[in-house]
């Protein structure tokens, strides 16, 4: 029987925000602030990156919609 399941490469929140913080050094990671705490233009990179998760098919459309930083 031949599924037609789909892999992604990345299925939680914490792989997302690891990666995230991995690919943009240029951002101060703060394990003690929530996302609302970042400045904005950490935030909005953190947006389009999953945006382009998303649309790249890394991550299912699912977890774009609840991932927070």
């Amino acid at each position: 029987m031949h599924t037609n399941m789909k892999t992604y490469a990345y299925t939680t929140q914490a792989t997302v925000r690891a990666a995230f913080w991995a690919e943009h050094p240029r951002f101060k990671q703060r394990r003690d602030w929530s996302q609302n705490d970042y400045p904005t233009d950490t935030r909005c990179a953190f947006v389009d990156y999953v945006d382009n998760l998303a649309r790249d098919g890394l991550i299912s459309a699912e977890l774009a919609q609840v991932v927070t930083l």
